[in-house]
């Protein structure tokens, strides 16, 4: 324990929240907004590129979204030897989720590479547009050792409280593809965009890499059992995350059953939650590396205080961003449609997606807390039972009733509601302070492999 780290953490002020949530913001912001570049530009080809884009960024996001875990488990065993005084240690962190990132990394571009025909006839159902799909899956593919090492140099680097590398060199990735991409998709079409994909990816990553090499001063072996112990949080990160799709992809099912108006009003509430998820997340991210650095750097009852003054701050945010989308309740829903039937459809929705607005304060940031003390396995059983006990039944009970979106936004808000109970729950009981040192065990007498020996 160093005295020091645990002074500066039971001072924790809203500007160094601030100061870790709104460069993670950035980096969480950056890539979504540049696929929106990325398909207007391919939408100018022609319908059949556009589908084609479709369907090959389909399959690629639902591989690398399913391993965030080499950012938040990183960050969590990071964040706690960063804590405990020990950089180098939290640094050489990175060190071995950089390989298990390269090494799942390049299986998984493999098994795209040779079946991306397949997979992409399979999403397309046309071969036109698949023969497209297989052409940009097969230059991107080639990217994605390098997300992943993204994800992996968020990670570390978030764990020693240091989210503005990150932003910078995410930027410098995201910045050339953004030039690049209307010249190479104008000069040799599709496959341009993924040329621009492949080389704003290439850029970040060897940023990270840059990094990581100067920062590390110890050994650069694999050290297979440290990286066993970050699968094992992969694997929970990853069955969580599931779970999120199942209820995402559930909603908008049965929203469509309710005619294209009910399809297109969820859709624009849904991107704007996308977008307050993006917000409540980067402060989830600062809980996280906080939560991780206390429990590292004293005891666990600083941990919960310094938990508690996340999710105080957390809610406040969640407060205004509720109020913004009240006031905005005769304006906002303009800005996307002007239809008529969307518009009413949205009505009834939209007060629930602001009663999930101020749950999500909460929720976000004891996500963040949890997540920091490596509580991943009480996350994954209470994300799961969520969407299983509120979710799935509400969802599905709207269509048989026929309560239209209303009642699909219903079964979101029991999911939230759930998940609410179960991280307050938790938080209160303090069993993530156990479970996480459980977790994480063994973390700090890791350094011979991770160059403090």
């Amino acid at each position: 324990m160093t005295d020091r780290t645990a002074r500066n953490l039971e001072k924790v002020s809203l500007g160094e929240i601030l100061g870790l949530a709104l460069p993670a913001l950035g980096v969480l912001a950056a890539t979504p907004l540049y696929l929106l570049l990325d398909t207007a530009v391919v939408g100018r080809l022609g319908q059949h590129e556009l589908a084609a884009l479709g369907a090959a960024t389909t399959i690629q996001a639902m591989v690398t979204t399913q391993l965030t875990f080499l950012s938040y488990g990183t960050t969590a065993r990071s964040a706690r030897l960063y804590g405990a005084g020990e950089k180098r240690a939290a640094v050489g962190e990175g060190i071995q989720a950089t390989w298990v990132a390269l090494t799942v990394g390049l299986v998984i571009a493999v098994v795209i590479l040779a079946g991306a025909p397949w997979l992409t006839l399979w999403l397309a159902g046309d071969a036109v547009v698949a023969a497209e799909a297989t052409t940009w899956l097969r230059v991107a593919g080639m990217g994605i050792p390098l997300i992943l090492v993204t994800m992996a140099g968020n990670g570390w680097l978030r764990g020693i409280q240091n989210t503005r590398l990150p932003l910078w060199f995410t930027l410098a990735g995201v910045i050339p593809s953004a030039i690049l991409v209307p010249y190479l998709v104008g000069h040799i079409g599709i496959v341009g965009s993924a040329w621009a994909n492949l080389t704003g990816e290439s850029v970040t990553a060897i940023l990270f890499l840059i990094c990581l090499a100067r920062m590390h001063g110890g050994d650069w072996r694999p050290d297979l059992r440290i990286m066993r112990t970050q699968l094992v949080m992969g694997r929970d990160l990853i069955a969580r995350s599931l779970s999120f799709q199942v209820a995402f992809i559930s909603a908008a099912a049965v929203a469509a059953r309710f005619g294209a108006a009910s399809l297109a009003a969820h859709q624009v509430l849904l991107q704007l939650w996308n977008f307050i998820s993006l917000v409540l997340d980067s402060l989830a991210i600062a809980a996280q590396a906080l939560t991780g650095a206390a429990l590292g750097a004293g005891t666990s009852q600083l941990a919960r205080r310094v938990g508690t003054r996340v999710t105080v701050f957390s809610c406040g945010l969640a407060t205004v961003l509720a109020a913004v989308f009240v006031l905005g309740y005769s304006v906002i829903p303009g800005v996307f449609t002007a239809d008529g039937e969307t518009l009413s459809a949205m009505g009834g929705p939209w007060w629930l997606m602001v009663a999930m607005i101020i749950a999500g304060g909460v929720v976000f940031a004891l996500d963040g807390v949890l997540l920091g003390a490596g509580d991943v396995a009480y996350l994954r059983n209470a994300t799961i039972a969520s969407v299983l006990i509120g979710f799935v039944p509400g969802v599905w009970l709207a269509l048989f009733t026929g309560t239209g979106l209303t009642g699909v936004w219903c079964g979101l808000t029991a999911f939230m509601v759930l998940r609410l109970g179960f991280v307050v729950r938790r938080f209160i009981s303090m069993r993530w302070a156990r479970a996480g040192s459980s977790a994480l065990s063994g973390v700090t007498d890791d350094r011979s492999a991770t160059g403090t020996a």
